[in-house]
């Protein structure tokens, strides 16, 4: 007993010590007020209440348009409103397919056989024989009735293609089949296209996601023979509305008239593309007569994989898609802030789905809603954060980011003046191993906010349970495939993105409750302790005298990606001598956001700062993150203006940083580098030249 109580007196000991550290923008007494605000929210996080909204937004599958999706609408808003969050409405018209349409995909010769497009019901499982779940489908998909030999393309990627037109394989007027993984799947239709395609079938590997991982559903948590990813092929130069480029999709029968391209003048897919299960691709693999692949593209199914079918395999795809204008809603509730309520954290996870979405995106969606409460029952305990946090749940984020781009456009003006952050937490209760990628500005505050959580069923912090070295956060770098693609890269937004992850039925009709109990976090915790991690960023964020981003992890960071890219250039032109423009703006900026990191908390501890001039700093404060806005665009579209990162404009989802010089990597060039390395160096210097002027506003 006696060991038992030294040891939580050596841990209250430490979390005192703790405690007593100044935090980033706070004085020494203000700190120690915001860790007794941070105690009393931890404690008001209502764990249990979680798996109940959980449970009610994943009831039914609800696709964007649906009745389902808006009985999901309601739901957010009165919960919301029951927490006393002041909540709005954001309607947009966007162009989307309403439903899937219909589709067929069957093997015509040399034998006549159909071929499975939805999942199996599992017995045991009511949520598996839904009547409302759809066939898989892929939105965006072109619709026509083809039938045609088949060519595999392993994971259609670029260099996919390119491989097989040198290995002299003709995609003309054939059928492709691609697997996931690798690239965004709508590039794989794109590509395939280009190349002359008549037709896509995507499916999902068992070297990938089946079997060859493990027990496959329901007996483990790899995908079965009938899984199918569903999701969009949407592949526009933009994020955001096929119509509406830079321009929010508002509703057509509003005051406002928005100018909407015509059809013809986008680039969606003309062909049809659909998803299937690895067990009817494996009918189709049966019957395939050609060449062997490259070894690197054999996946797990029982054959040899050929690169062509041969002419006595034929395969029909017929798929009719309509599109049309339907009406979509995002949801924002608001708790004003009591001093600077023009000043806001926006936290976000869209609501729409494929199917149930239990991890993605209703994990996300259920841990706003227990955030939210938590919130609420903190201002009516007295405590109302001095800056607005902003709740929002965007709709229309499954057919290609569209619900939260459309907001940032219609907003962008104000954004660029209040927005202090964007946090982002699309499924974000997906396993029980916590991550996450940042701008540089936040991601201190991420590594802060995980040391005050405790790790559920354990004694240790999520900092401890996250951290490989005991020292830091593995946090990465925002790439694309979610809603915080607008803000932080349209924008200028600091933005993050995270949560907890693990191996999920992902875009499948079995992404339910039952599979999320048993397998993806089976004590139902990880929820309440992710609203508490996102909660105490929000709250360190909100109630700050000055916004405590991290400025010298800009030049940090930077460094390394600059020393990055000069690597990867040197592979094809050795000769490259580096971006020495960029490199001395990069050193100069260390210099200057190292003393204005010790001036703040020095400024701030003396009092010397008035309310007047406080407010002024943040203003400043929230301008930072814009020097790395260029109205120009990037080489690969002009919607993508920050220089400091964006998705890959040829996989979709990784993550590009610098992204004008990784464009010019990726295509080989090195006539452009010259050029970029002074547009980089003007943003570096204009972002040092913004440092100094709030280090010259302190000193006065």
């Amino acid at each position: 007993m006696k060991k038992l109580l030294f040891f939580f007196f050596t841990i209250g000991l430490a979390s005192n010590l703790f405690a007593q550290k100044q935090m980033n923008g706070y004085s020494e007494s203000e700190t120690k007020q915001q860790n007794t605000i941070e105690d009393l929210f931890l404690d008001m996080v209502d764990f249990p209440g979680y798996k109940n909204h959980l449970i009610t937004i994943t009831a039914h599958p609800h696709t964007a348009g649906s009745k389902a999706n808006e009985d999901v609408r309601d739901y957010l808003v009165k919960t919301m409103e029951g927490a006393d969050l002041e909540t709005t409405l954001y309607p947009y018209d966007v162009y989307i397919p309403k439903d899937p349409g219909t589709s067929v995909v069957e093997i015509v010769t040399p034998k006549r056989k159909p071929l499975n497009q939805k999942e199996d019901i599992i017995p045991g499982n009511p949520y598996s024989s839904h009547p409302e779940l759809p066939k898989g489908w892929n939105a965006y998909s072109g619709s026509g009735d083809v039938t045609a030999e088949v060519v595999y393309a392993n994971y259609g990627t670029k260099e996919d293609y390119e491989k097989l037109a040198e290995l002299g394989i003709d995609i003309q007027g054939k059928i492709v089949l691609a697997r996931y993984g690798r690239n965004f799947r709508g590039f794989k239709a794109k590509y395939a296209e280009q190349y002359g395609a008549a037709g896509v079938l995507i499916y999902t590997d068992p070297r990938d996601y089946g079997y060859s991982k493990g027990l496959v559903y329901p007996e483990g948590n790899n995908y079965n023979e009938s899984a199918i990813q569903r999701g969009s092929v949407l592949t526009e130069s933009f994020t955001g509305d096929p119509l509406t480029p830079f321009e929010p999709a508002l509703p057509l029968d509003g005051k406002t008239k928005i100018k909407r391209l015509n059809v013809d003048e986008t680039s969606l897919h003309t062909i049809p593309v659909t998803p299937i299960g690895y067990g009817a691709a494996e009918e189709i693999m049966a019957w395939m007569k050609g060449k062997p692949v490259p070894g690197a593209w054999q996946g797990g199914l029982p054959y040899t994989y050929r690169l062509e079918g041969g002419p006595d395999l034929k395969v029909r795809l017929s798929v009719s898609q309509p599109k049309e204008f339907v009406r979509i809603n995002n949801i924002v509730g608001t708790v004003k802030g009591s001093l600077y309520p023009d000043e806001w954290i926006i936290l976000g996870c869209h609501y729409d789905a494929w199917a149930f979405g239990a991890t993605d995106p209703g994990s996300g969606t259920a841990m706003l809603l227990t955030l939210s409460e938590a919130l609420g029952k903190l201002v009516k305990e007295g405590h109302r954060p001095k800056r607005s946090i902003m709740i929002a749940h965007w709709d229309g984020e499954e057919y290609g980011v569209i619900g939260s781009t459309e907001w940032v456009e219609q907003m962008k003006k104000e954004l660029g003046t209040n927005a202090v952050a964007y946090l982002n937490f699309d499924a974000g209760v997906s396993g029980r191993s916590f991550g996450g990628a940042a701008a540089p500005s936040l991601k201190k505050i991420m590594t802060d906010a995980a040391k005050k959580v405790i790790y559920p069923d354990s004694t240790k912090s999520v900092f401890e349970m996250w951290s490989k070295d005991g020292k830091s956060l593995p946090i990465g770098n925002l790439g694309g495939g979610s809603d915080h693609i607008a803000f932080y890269m349209h924008a200028g937004v600091p933005s993050m993105s995270g949560g907890t992850g693990g191996k999920t039925l992902y875009h499948t009709n079995y992404d339910d409750f039952l599979f999320y109990e048993n397998f993806v976090d089976p004590s139902l915790k990880m929820g309440g302790a992710v609203a508490q991690w996102a909660g105490i960023m929000s709250l360190k964020l909100a109630n700050a005298t000055l916004i405590p981003y991290d400025l010298p992890r800009y030049a940090q960071d930077l460094s390394m990606h600059f020393t990055t890219a000069t690597n990867k250039i040197k592979t094809y032109y050795p000769e490259f001598s580096g971006f020495k423009k960029s490199e001395s703006a990069i050193n100069t900026l260390e210099k200057t956001t190292n003393e204005l990191s010790k001036a703040l908390p020095k400024a701030i501890n003396e009092g010397r700062l008035n309310a007047k001039e406080i407010k002024q700093l943040n203003t400043d404060l929230i301008q930072l993150e814009k020097s790395f806005l260029y109205k120009e665009g990037m080489p690969f579209g002009p919607w993508y203006q920050s220089l400091y990162a964006s998705n890959d404009p040829y996989s979709g989802y990784a993550s590009w940083i610098l992204p004008a010089i990784e464009y010019q990597i990726a295509n080989s060039k090195k006539d452009q580098l010259s050029h970029w390395d002074t547009v980089y160096e003007k943003a570096i210097l204009n972002l040092n030249e913004k440092v100094k002027a709030i280090g010259e506003k302190i000193e006065q």
